[in-house]
């Protein structure tokens, strides 16, 4: 399989790790869109929200369970913004789900 993030949970490309269990790898988004920018990712490749059913929702419950721990550790103590994209309208830049925690400082109401 030929996905960026499949290959950074395989080791093949370098990524700044702040999290990681069985299901779910996280790291440092490398083009920030705010003081902190980390990427949750499942570790099971599923390209977007459209390919979230019952057989694999396990993945996206276990991003949300780790996502409060991430946060507490990267310091968001004020609050944190937690944003997906599904499809190309919606500019998803890597075809692999993924969510973008966002934080470190008062966030525009009109940016996600």
């Amino acid at each position: 399989m030929d996905c960026l993030f499949c290959k950074i949970i395989a080791g093949e490309i370098p990524s700044k790790k702040v999290y990681e269990n069985e299901y779910v790898y996280a790291f440092h988004d490398i083009n920030p869109q705010a003081p902190t920018h980390i990427l949750v990712i499942p570790k099971k490749h599923l390209a977007s929200t459209d390919e979230v059913s019952g057989e694999n929702s396990i993945y996206v419950a276990k991003v949300f369970e780790a996502i409060p721990q991430i946060a507490a550790e990267a310091g968001l103590t004020g609050g944190y913004r937690v944003i997906t994209n599904c499809g190309a309208d919606a500019c998803q830049s890597v075809g692999h789900l993924h969510f973008h925690v966002l934080g470190g400082k008062q966030l525009p109401e009109n940016m996600g």
